[in-house]
């Protein structure tokens, strides 16, 4: 047993309602000091198939519970995350960095919406019979099987229970493999849905890297959906592991997502959103990370960025008056100064920091944002995912659309403007799942998310996760006779 911020967490895989241990473990590090916080049970391909196999055996029971049940135990699930959100947010911020108060305000309480959300979703599911030529059709939702579900280590508890919780309302059964670098609330997770009441094998959750682990379970010709939240190179790793066996995927990818600001716009409303960015140290999907400003208010919203950026604390994660955080490991630090430095060798020039941060040492990464990278250029196509910024003009809005859709990825964007019909205009021609208005990370479990290009495939929320997690089925039935 590992403590983590005073809290008993459970190194071990949970494998049809038991814990298990490997012969092997792996090291878990804090990024707020880079100091060993737990040895985690090593998975491998005798885990993986220990967890599906135990998921296949609960699935039948599981897939004819009734919907009532499975969202009562749902909901069940949420009420031990709130009462654990203290436990778990302390949990999460020495696993990943993140900040404590984020955890605590929002993404914790969301983890509990979560599941609340697809419980209710679940019993509202259905679609209105409809007659052809005298014949009833009849559409349902059958459960697939067993779900492979890999998840990142920027939100982890969140954004695993947003794939979790509709898989289980669904009727499935779930074999989870959460990130190596940020292991433990999928652990702590594992209790609280045995304490509510989840029959052993629903849950599953295997502990280990990507290659031990990751490989043979998209590899696993008993999965009948993956889900994947990570890296586009890693996305097609997994693609080409299950094509043998057309395991329908789901994935949720990179992005290079713009923040448009027009002449227009409220300009403190726009540096504020520009500020945001850096928002968990800058790692966020869906972050709005190249400025896309037009030319005539540039000057003055540089200005009022650099000022307002300059303000931001960085620091210990774990003290509340903290905005920006540590990176998550050595190796992503070394990643994210690799952008930077490969920027400044093309003629990109820091406006704001450019490198780690030199009094806090650590994994600590000053707020960056480049001016003058020539077009093309990696900052300016790639994912650096760090607190770095590009700040690039438009003269005219072909421009900024032309712009803005100018890398391979389509996940987001952002747009400030005080024009309803240009934002009507322009929304309509930017490639992006998510497209802002003069807001930022606004989201609703009942809107779709996903992104287009090499940002993902397929959809979640509201029913379009019921879609993916589903065997649909339509049932014709003649008239009876009388």
């Amino acid at each position: 047993m590992a403590t983590v911020a005073g809290v008993a967490v459970e190194p071990g895989h949970w494998i049809g309602g038991e814990r298990a241990a490997s012969g092997a473990v792996f090291t878990d590090v804090s990024p707020i000091d880079e100091r060993p916080i737990a040895e985690i049970a090593r998975g491998g391909p005798a885990e993986v198939d220990a967890a599906v196999a135990a998921a296949r055996r609960a699935f039948p029971a599981w897939a004819r519970t009734g919907r009532d049940e499975r969202a009562r135990l749902l909901h069940a699930i949420a009420d031990g995350v709130e009462k654990r959100t203290e436990e778990l947010s302390q949990v999460e911020t020495a696993d990943n960095g993140a900040l404590i108060r984020s955890h605590r305000r929002g993404v914790m309480p969301r983890v509990a919406h979560n599941f609340r959300f697809f419980a209710d979703r679940l019993l509202g599911l259905g679609h209105d019979d409809f007659d052809t030529r005298g014949h009833a059709n009849h559409v349902g939702w059958d459960p697939a099987g067993v779900c492979a579900l890999i998840t990142p280590w920027n939100a982890p508890l969140m954004l695993a229970t947003w794939k979790i919780a509709p898989a289980l309302a669904a009727g499935n059964t779930v074999v989870l493999k959460p990130a190596e670098w940020t292991p433990l609330t999928a652990s702590l997770l594992a209790g609280i849905a045995a304490e509510a009441g989840l029959p052993d094998g629903v849950f599953n959750v295997v502990q280990g890297y990507g290659a031990e682990v990751g490989g043979p379970l998209t590899a696993h010709p008993d999965v009948r959906r993956i889900s994947f939240t990570g890296s586009v190179p890693t996305a097609r790793l997994i693609a080409a592991a299950a094509a043998p066996n057309l395991t329908p995927l789901s994935l949720e990818l990179g992005g290079k997502s713009p923040l448009l600001v027009f002449a227009d716009a409220d300009l403190d409303l726009a540096v504020d959103l520009a500020v945001e960015q850096y928002d968990n140290a800058g790692q966020v999907c869906l972050a709005g990370t190249r400025l896309l400003v037009e030319s005539s208010v540039a000057d003055e919203f540089t200005a009022r960025f650099v000022e307002k950026a300059s303000r931001l604390r960085q620091g210990d994660p774990r003290d509340e008056s903290t905005d920006v955080g540590p990176l998550i490991h050595r190796r992503h630090l070394e990643r994210v100064d690799g952008f930077v430095r490969r920027a400044e060798e093309a003629g990109a020039r820091a406006l704001i920091g450019g490198g780690p941060n030199g009094e806090l040492g650590g994994l600590y990464y000053r707020p960056t944002l480049f001016t003058g990278a020539p077009d093309g250029a990696e900052i300016l196509t790639e994912e650096v995912f760090g607190p770095v910024l590009t700040l690039q003009t438009f003269d005219t809005e072909e421009q900024a659309v032309a712009m803005a859709n100018g890398t391979r990825f389509g996940l987001a964007a952002t747009l400030a403007t005080g024009d309803p019909e240009r934002a009507r205009r322009v929304t309509e021609r930017l490639v992006a799942g998510t497209v802002w208005v003069n807001c930022f990370f606004v989201r609703d479990l009942r809107a779709p998310f996903g992104g287009s290009r090499q940002s993902g495939v397929g959809r979640g929320g509201g029913d379009w996760s019921f879609d993916f997690y589903c065997d649909l089925k339509n049932t014709v039935t003649a008239p009876w006779a009388r």
